[in-house]
């Protein structure tokens, strides 16, 4: 008995794969998932408590969010993203922004169908397109990971349902700018198809890039998706929260595809969600400045190695994601690291780099001193490793 082709055609999930060979391998640091170091507001744990103390919330809760955290969403929206929901879009809280892309593709898509994603692509997105039995059709961004307008242009056909963005940028770290998220959206609109926006790591920001949200474009909410998480902002995520802004033509479908596989985001993470939420962006801001300082450090590090790796620019989320000029396999090069050098990083493989050996290295979950360490190691295995 085996399971499903469609399922055998997905991927590993390679977070999954690098943890093993880093439990084989006490000592290791790992500089591979992308979460941050720092714990939720407190403001996160008194408000789930003093709101489960009542009987009532722990029975279903409504299938698109609790009424006072979509309120508390909706001003966000308004003054932050300069999203408008009551022009057309409507909001669901969902376990999670991975979830929001599924809800997203189950609600627009069918067998068959072709769905635009920007190469280095977010590997979880590739993996969920598959599961839905429809086609990633892998569109190159430039040297510098900016997305490339006209290139999406040509790829588009009569199967095409949406193209996805990330800004900032999970491999790569770039933050696409206004102009080139505009030309997106003005082509997802010309040709009746969907932007998918994900903006998880919308407050992460450096050397004055600017994060831009496509659903705040003028005619943009019949035709653009904006996935947003608690998960990165707000230290959250293990409490499996986020929302997405859809048309409202698209409700109904999502609440189908919501009640059938969660019924309700989970009443306790709402409420958590809330008092995150309460405490607003000023405290992932906080992390922000200290974070840019850990991005400097890494990019230092990595400049030491001269011509053996390529570093593109970076300027947002807490990824690098770099060429190495060697013909090792990304993942042996991975291994050779974890097993002789104690430092684990993501290979590039699987977010759909498959022409060079690429890797990502996550700086979030760590803090100064130990990625200080990690580079360390990093960096001496590379330079033996990898001829100059």
């Amino acid at each position: 008995m085996q399971s499903s082709k469609r399922i055998q055609a997905v991927q590993p999930p390679i977070i999954a794969v690098v943890a093993e060979l880093i439990r084989a391998n006490p000592g290791t640091i790992s500089l591979g998932q992308g979460v941050v170091h720092y714990p939720p507001p407190d403001a996160v744990v008194a408000r789930m408590v003093e709101a489960m103390a009542l009987p009532e919330r722990h029975q279903y809760g409504h299938v698109a969010g609790l009424p006072p955290l979509l309120e508390q969403i909706r001003a966000k929206l308004a003054g932050e993203n300069r999203i408008d929901v009551d022009e057309g879009s409507e909001i669901v809280v969902t376990a999670g922004g991975n979830m929001a892309f599924v809800h997203a593709l189950l609600a627009i898509a069918d067998p068959g169908d072709e769905i635009i994603l920007q190469a280095p692509y977010y590997f979880n997105h590739e993996m969920a397109i598959r599961m839905a039995s429809c086609k990633p059709v892998i569109v190159s961004t430039d040297e510098s990971y900016q997305v490339q307008v006209e290139a999406i242009r040509r790829a588009i056909t009569a199967r095409t349902r949406a193209v996805v963005t990330i800004s900032p940028n999970n491999p790569t770290g770039a933050v696409y700018d206004e102009a080139s998220l505009r030309a997106v959206n003005a082509l997802c609109r010309a040709h009746d198809l969907y932007h998918i926006s994900d903006e998880a790591y919308e407050y992460f920001t450096y050397d004055g890039a600017a994060h831009f949200s496509p659903g705040s474009i003028d005619g943009a909410a019949a035709h653009t998706i904006s996935l947003y998480s608690l998960s990165k902002a707000y230290g959250m995520a293990a409490w499996r929260i986020g929302y997405m802004v859809l048309p409202g033509a698209l409700l109904a479908a999502v609440k189908k595809i919501q009640d059938t596989i969660l019924i309700c985001p989970p009443v306790p993470s709402q409420y958590a969600a809330l008092g995150a939420m309460e405490a607003g962006a000023a405290y992932c801001r906080q992390f922000v400045e200290p974070m840019a300082e850990v991005r400097h450090l890494v990019l230092d590090e990595l400049a030491r190695l001269g011509p053996r790796i390529t570093v593109p620019p970076v300027r947002g989320a807490f990824y690098v994601f770099v060429q190495v000029d060697t013909a090792l396999d990304a993942l042996a090069l991975v291994r050779r690291l974890i097993q002789d050098y104690g430092v684990a990083v993501i290979p590039g493989t699987t977010f759909g780099m498959t022409n060079g050996c690429y890797l990502r290295i996550a700086y979030g979950a760590l803090h100064r001193e130990t990625v200080a360490e990690a580079m360390g190691r990093l960096c001496e295995g590379l330079s033996e490793l990898v001829s100059a």
